[in-house]
C-alpha cells in the first residue's frame, strides 16, 4: 500500500519525484506527534533497557529526522519559493523538538541509569560510546540548567536556527539573482569554448541575444582563471565579493545575522559556564581548547608562510614582466597563476581539463574504490529530484548491497552552492537482525556537457570529487549498527575530513589518472609527458593556498574565542588576520563573511580549522599506502578496518592509532605540500 504522504513512507527510498511543499507540514504533524509519545513513554519505562528505553526512541526520532534530512536536502538542491516557505514555517517546531529533546531531565536521568546499571556494563563497546556521548551531550544541551535558563537557551537555539537558514538563503539569492549581459564576443577572449557555449545558452533560454555570464562556479571560475579582458574579471569579482552585503539588495544583507549569531552564540556558551562559544565547540573535537588551536594554526602559518610569500613576489615579477599588470589585485590572481603555470610547466587547467571526461572520472573512481576496499559501484534505480541525478549502489564481492548514494554533479540556479556529502539515511541493526543499509548525497556543481559532448573537469574538480566520495565512504562502509555512532555521526568534528582528504591523493597517481582520463575529442588517455608536468606543478603555490585556509581558520577561532561584539568590528578583525598570516589583501569593500557559510550557516562554527587538523591525520594515513606500494588492498583493507568501519563508535585519536601504530605527524603533510624543507 502507497502512503500517501511520501515523507512518511519509510519502506524503501524517498520518493523525491512526488515530494512537494504542502507535504512538509501535515508529515511534521505526525512524526513529532510520534517522537514526542516515543519521549513520554522512554520518561517513564522501567527497568532501563537498551531495547526497552533506547531502541524505540532511536525508532521514533530516526524518522523524524529522516523526513526533515529530504526536506532540508530539497532546500538545497531545487530551491523554490514553496519549498523555502515549507522549510522556514516548520524549521521551529524541528529545532523546538530537537532543544527540548537535548534538555529532558528525565530522559538524562535514564541514560544515566543505563549507564550506571548492571545491564550497562554488557553493552559492547559501540553502545557505551552512544551513552558516554548521549551523557555529554545533554550537558552541552543544557539538561542541567535552570528552567528559565533553559527556556533562553532554547529560545536562542531556535533563533540560530532561523538566523543560519536565512543566511545561507541570501548566499544562494544573492548569487542568483545577479547576471551580465556581454554582447561583444572579443571580451569572452581566452574563455573555453564550453563555458561560452553555456554563456550562449543561458542567454537563448532567456530569448536574450549575445552571453549571460553569472556567478555560478562553472561560468565564475573560468572567468577569473582565463578570460583576458581585465575590467571583466574585475566586474565579476566585485560581484562576487558583495554578494549578500550592504553593497546590495538590503532584504539580502547578512551584516545584521552576523552580528546577530554571534552575539547568540556567546550568550549561549555563557549560559553553560564556557568562557566563549569556542570552548563550546572544542568540547566535542579532538582539540583540547581554542589555545591548542590557535597554537596549531600559527605553527603551520610560521612554517608556511616564507613559502607565500616567495608565491606572491614570483607572482607579481611574472605579471608586471609579461602581463603588463604593474599592480596586482584580487581579480588577476588566478588569471596570472595560470599563465605563469603554463609559462613555467607548460601545463594548464584548460589543457588538462580536456582529458578528464565524465564517464572515464567516474570509471576511475570506482575502479578506485574497487581497488582500495573489494567492492563495485553499480548503476542503479531510484526517485531522484532532477533528471540530472544519478544512482548507484556499493556491493562487496558476493554481491551484497552494502549501501547506495545519489550524485547530483551539475550547478543550476536554485541550489546551493560549493560541494558537499549528507546522510539520507544511516546504517543501522535493526531489532529483527536486519542490517538497515547506508544512503547518501554526494553533491557538486561542475559544469555539465552539451551538444552531445560530455562534461569534462578541470583535475580540481576531479580532485573534489574524490573529496565528496571520501565522505561518502566514510558514511557507506561503517560496520557499525548504532545510529549515534554509525558512519561519521559521533565522529569528532576535527576528524571528519580524513577520509575525504585521503581520498584525494589518489587523483596524483599514475596509474589511477591515466585510467581516468579520454580527450574530449580524440579518446586519447592522458599522455604521461603531461602528466610529468602535472605533478612537477602539483605544489605550485602550495604556499599561498596554505595562508589562506590558515586565514580562514584563524578568522574562525579567534571569532569564536575572543572577538568581542559591539566593541570590534567583524571586517577589522579579518583584517588583523589578514595581516598576520595573509599576503594576498582583497579590497576593503570585499564583504567575505558575509558567504562565509561554513561557520555561520554549517557546521564549522569554531570548526573551520578541522580542514587543516585533519589534513594532518589524512597526509599521515596516507604515506601508510606510500610506505607500502604493492599492498594496495591491504592496506586498504586496514584503513576500512581501523577507521571507515569504526564510525564514531571509537574516539579519532584511538582509530588512528590503530590503523598508524603511533599518533600523527604532521611531517607527510609538509612533504606532500612541497615545505619540508
Amino acid at each position: 500500500m502507497t502512503v500517501a504522504n511520501p515523507l512518511l513512507d519509510f519502506s524503501g527510498l524517498p520518493r523525491f519525484d512526488e515530494i512537494r511543499p504542502e507535504h512538509v507540514g501535515p508529515a511534521l504533524d505526525v512524526l513529532l506527534a510520534d517522537a514526542e509519545a516515543a519521549v513520554a513513554a522512554a520518561e517513564q519505562v522501567s527497568p532501563v533497557t537498551w531495547s526497552s528505553f533506547v531502541v524505540p526512541l532511536d525508532d521514533a526520532t530516526e524518522r523524524l529526522w529522516r523526513a526533515w534530512g529530504q526536506v532540508s536536502h530539497l532546500q538545497s538542491v531545487v530551491n523554490s519559493p514553496a519549498l523555502r516557505e515549507a522549510y522556514n514555517e516548520n524549521l521551529p517546531r524541528i529545532t523546538r523538538f530537537g532543544t527540548a529533546l537535548g534538555q529532558n531531565l528525565a530522559l538524562f536521568e535514564q541514560y544515566r541509569r543505563l549507564a550506571s546499571a548492571e545491564q550497562g556494563d554488557a553493552l559492547d563497546a559501540a553502545q557505551r560510546k552512544v551513552l558516554d556521548n548521549a551523557l555529554r551531550d545533554f550537558r552541552l544541551g543544557g539538561a542541567e540548567l535552570a528552567p528559565e535558563q533553559q527556556a533562553r537557551f532554547g529560545a536562542i537555539k531556535e533563533e540560530l536556527s532561523a538566523l543560519s537558514a536565512k543566511f545561507s538563503q541570501n548566499v544562494l539569492d544573492a548569487t542568483d539573482a545577479w547576471s551580465l549581459l556581454i554582447d561583444d564576443p572579443a571580451r569572452l577572449a581566452g574563455l573555453p569554448e564550453d563555458v561560452v557555449h553555456a554563456a550562449r545558452m543561458a542567454a537563448e533560454k532567456e530569448g536574450r541575444p549575445g552571453w549571460k555570464l553569472t556567478l555560478q562556479m562553472p561560468c565564475y571560475l573560468p572567468v577569473q582563471t582565463w578570460a583576458e579582458d581585465r575590467a571583466l574579471r574585475e566586474t565579476l569579482y566585485q560581484a562576487s565579493a558583495q554578494r549578500a552585503s550592504e553593497f546590495g539588495d538590503p532584504a539580502l544583507d547578512n551584516g545584521p545575522s552576523i552580528d546577530r549569531i554571534l552575539a547568540l552564540r556567546a550568550e549561549l556558551a555563557a549560559l553553560l559556564g564556557f568562557a566563549s562559544y569556542a570552548d563550546y565547540s572544542v568540547a566535542t573535537k579532538m582539540a583540547r581548547d581554542p589555545a591548542e588551536v590557535l597554537g596549531f594554526l600559527r605553527d603551520l602559518a610560521a612554517r608556511a608562510r616564507p613559502f607565500a610569500v616567495r608565491d606572491r613576489s614570483e607572482l607579481e615579477q611574472f605579471a608586471r614582466e609579461h602581463l603588463g599588470i604593474d599592480d596586482l589585485q584580487a581579480w588577476d590572481l588566478a588569471y596570472a597563476a595560470d599563465k605563469l603555470k603554463q609559462a613555467r610547466y607548460s601545463y594548464g587547467e584548460q589543457e588538462v581539463k580536456a582529458y578528464f571526461t565524465e564517464p572515464k572520472v567516474l570509471a576511475g573512481l570506482f575502479s578506485v574504490i574497487e581497488q582500495l576496499y573489494g567492492l563495485q559501484v553499480q548503476p542503479d534505480v531510484a526517485p531522484v529530484w532532477h533528471p540530472d541525478v544519478r544512482f548507484y549502489r556499493l556491493v562487496d564481492a558476493q554481491g551484497a548491497l552494502v549501501g547506495q548514494f545519489y550524485l547530483d554533479l551539475y550547478a543550476r540556479e536554485g541550489k546551493r552552492g560549493g560541494a558537499w556529502m549528507d546522510d539520507c539515511r544511516n546504517r543501522r541493526v535493526l531489532a529483527d537482525g536486519r542490517v538497515q543499509t547506508p544512503l547518501v548525497y554526494l553533491v557538486c556543481n561542475f559544469g555539465a556537457g552539451s551538444d552531445g559532448r560530455p562534461a569534462t573537469f578541470s583535475h580540481n574538480e576531479v580532485t573534489t570529487l574524490f573529496h565528496e566520495m571520501g565522505h561518502g565512504l566514510h558514511q557507506l562502509l561503517t560496520r557499525i549498527g548504532e545510529l549515534a555512532v554509525a558512519g561519521i555521526n559521533g565522529v569528532e568534528w576535527d576528524a571528519v575530513e580524513l577520509p575525504s582528504q585521503f581520498m584525494e591523493n589518489f587523483c596524483w597517481e599514475w596509474e589511477h589518472l591515466q585510467a581516468m582520463t579520454a580527450h574530449v575529442d580524440t579518446g586519447e588517455p592522458l599522455p604521461r609527458a603531461l602528466y610529468e608536468r602535472m605533478l612537477a606543478a602539483r605544489n605550485f603555490h602550495s604556499g599561498m593556498a596554505t595562508v589562506r585556509q590558515l586565514e580562514f581558520g584563524l578568522f574562525d577561532m579567534l571569532l569564536h574565542s575572543q572577538h568581542q561584539a559591539g566593541q570590534d568590528s567583524v571586517l577589522a578583525l579579518l583584517q588583523r588576520v589578514r595581516d598576520e598570516v595573509a599576503v594576498n589583501h582583497p579590497p576593503h569593500w570585499n564583504r567575505f563573511p558575509h558567504q562565509f557559510s561554513h561557520i555561520f550557516a554549517g557546521g564549522y562554527a569554531a570548526g573551520y580549522y578541522s580542514y587543516k587538523w585533519a589534513e594532518v591525520l589524512s597526509a599521515d594515513a596516507y604515506a601508510a599506502f606510500e610506505e607500502a606500494p604493492g599492498a594496495l588492498a591491504q592496506t586498504g583493507a586496514r584503513f576500512r578496518d581501523e577507521i571507515l568501519g569504526r564510525g564514531g563508535s571509537r574516539s579519532a585519536a584511538d582509530n588512528f592509532q590503530a590503523f598508524r601504530g603511533r599518533a600523527p605527524s604532521i611531517d607527510a603533510l609538509l612533504r606532500h605540500s612541497g615545505m619540508a624543507g
